[in-house]
């Protein structure tokens, strides 16, 4: 592409398709059936509802008049295969094969919804007809996940005409390279892979760096338990990632990007490679882009599963064909990355949040979140909730907005217990903290983390000590093992934590645990290991009580633990 005006015309062209997902009478359509086509929803065979509804369609003489997308995740994965009908956007949740002809009669033809397939609100007669009122989504501001819902992953048209590359064109057209630089870090945009480090800082740093050439990396290798944010947007919005590196290109001075992404998730590289491809096809990755001369193409590199590799040092190993292996910083990848030069590192979030900043600006970005967390964040509900799935909403939202609003509260009328967020090396936050806000800093101050967005939540049934146990003996299958206090120090912990959960624990045994917590904290190499005791250290500050009652009287409240079947010859 050598012109803004070819990137207009494509924008306006997609107009047309588009606007009855706007809530406007369509132009070539009567409505449009999105139906979600996340991993989730592809597990629970929406493919087949795809086809059902195309069947009907065509059966009744309908298929001109309708269009059948198969869009990214829409977030509600438990009640999938979930599908959206505009203009109206009518939500219709746990769809069926057999479930298709009567959309098609009574909706698209009748114009009535089917009342049996909408949304109810648990407990609630009435249903909830639009998507726009029911709480899970109203919460919800979407800035990461904007197209998600919108748009075919596989049309480059739609991504354009939803505003796409206009953020590129405009970092490339009418701003310097220092001045992308200064707009991301006016942002207060914070990295959105579990750090929380200035994106904007980091960018100065590359662009500062002496050598040549510089790289942009993208971290896809989203490995927490319960964790599939990264997933769904390069299932469902891959170009607002291949934009967002172009863009940090520009700003720093590099012409090569890599994306990293786990083999485990063959959707998300099929549509990626999709995205890659068509961008360079509409000159929008490749040589000279829109005509300034800019040069920038992305390559994708496959991970083999390792958890270790989501750390930057050693992802970017991984990235020349080495072992996946964390080294000691400095020097930071922004000075000595990939190959020994200067690199930017970023996650999936972050870099789809670039394009949306220097498209809206700064000002508006910052004006979103708390002061110290700017904009919002993407998070996977897990547990013991009525919601889980893919959610989105600003930084301040409390615990309790997220667990009882947009997640809809515990099933069963059972209790809150607990919230861990972080993923495996985050920390278990009790029901007294519920009113915190969900920002870097309160996270951190009650002992948890942000993490890159894993959100775990446990009821009245679930044992502290058993969930810090399998935490930890998760780090332990995934330590590298390169440095001592993370290989042997995990080690040591688990086998104290697999004892008191057997009924064999010993007095002075938590505080062994903390002990050892605190120095593998201090000593270890990487933020895995640095971070890996966090469970085990929140569980003992919240529910201390629990741990005792294990070691001194043989119980477990939640009756989890078997103490009759332990070994302890196995703990020794």
């Amino acid at each position: 592409m050598k012109s803004l005006d070819e990137l207009a015309i494509i924008k306006e062209s997609a107009q047309e398709t588009l606007q009855i997902r706007y809530g406007k009478p369509g132009v070539l359509h009567k409505a449009h059936i999105m139906v979600c086509g996340g991993q989730g929803c592809i597990s629970s065979k929406c493919a087949e509802v795809v086809d059902a509804i195309r069947e009907a369609l065509k059966k009744h003489n309908f298929s001109d008049h309708v269009k059948v997308v198969l869009t990214g995740c829409m977030g509600p994965c438990d009640m999938g295969p979930v599908a959206v009908v505009f203009p109206d956007a009518v939500f219709y949740r746990r769809l069926k094969p057999k479930d298709a002809e009567a959309i098609v009669l009574e909706h698209i033809i009748g114009g009535q919804p089917v009342t049996r397939l909408l949304y109810r609100v648990p407990g609630e007669k009435d249903p909830v007809p639009s998507m726009y009122d029911i709480e899970l989504f109203k919460k919800q501001e979407r800035i990461v996940l904007r197209n998600t819902l919108y748009i075919d992953p596989l049309s480059i048209e739609e991504y354009i005409g939803r505003d796409g590359y206009a953020a590129l064109a405009k970092a490339l057209t009418r701003m310097r390279p220092g001045e992308v630089v200064e707009e991301i870090k006016r942002s207060g945009l914070r990295g959105r892979g579990g750090a929380g480090f200035s994106t904007g800082m980091k960018w100065s740093f590359s662009a500062a760096a002496a050598g040549t050439p510089k790289y942009v990396v993208c971290n896809g290798d989203e490995g927490d338990p319960g964790a599939f944010m990264d997933r769904s947007v390069l299932e469902g919005d891959p170009h607002s990632v291949i934009e967002g590196m172009a863009i940090c290109g520009r700003a720093i001075g590099a012409e090569q990007g890599y994306v990293y992404v786990r083999a485990e998730y063959p959707l998300a590289i099929e549509r990626l490679e999709h995205a890659i491809r068509k961008a360079r096809e509409f000159g929008l990755l490749g040589k000279d882009i829109f005509g300034t001369g800019f040069n920038f193409d992305i390559e994708i590199r496959i991970g083999a599963g390792a958890f270790v590799c989501g750390e930057e040092t050693a992802l970017l190993a991984s990235v020349e064909g080495r072992r996946g292996e964390p080294r000691p910083r400095p020097p930071f990848p922004a000075i000595e990355g990939v190959f020994g030069k200067p690199t930017v590192i970023n996650n999936v979030e972050t870099w789809a949040n670039i394009p949306a900043i220097i498209f809206k600006g700064a000002d508006w970005f910052a004006s979103i979140g708390t002061p110290k967390s700017k904009g919002t964040k993407v998070f996977a509900l897990a547990g013991k909730i009525t919601n889980t799935g893919i959610v989105e909403v600003p930084m301040g939202t409390t615990l309790r907005e997220m667990v009882f609003d947009i997640g809809g509260g515990i099933p069963k009328k059972k209790e809150f217990k607990a919230v861990q967020t972080g993923g495996p090396s985050g920390g278990c936050i009790p029901a007294r903290h519920l009113d915190t806000p969900i920002d870097y800093d309160s996270l951190g101050a009650l002992g948890a983390i942000m993490g890159s967005g894993g959100m775990i939540v446990m009821d009245q049934d679930t044992c502290m000590v058993d969930i810090a146990k399998f935490f930890l003996e998760f780090c332990v299958d995934e330590s590298c093992g390169k440095c001592s206090p993370c290989r042997i120090g995990t080690k040591r912990m688990h086998e104290i934590l697999e004892r008191i959960s057997t009924g064999h624990g010993r007095e002075g045994d938590i505080e062994l645990l903390v002990e050892l917590a605190t120095t593998i904290k201090t000593t270890a190499l990487c933020g895995l290991g640095q971070t890996a005791p966090n469970p085990v250290l929140s569980t003992i500050r919240y529910f201390r009580d629990e741990y005792e009652q294990h070691i001194r009287d043989h119980v477990c409240v939640a009756k989890v633990c078997d103490f009759a079947n332990g070994d302890p010859d196995a703990s020794e």
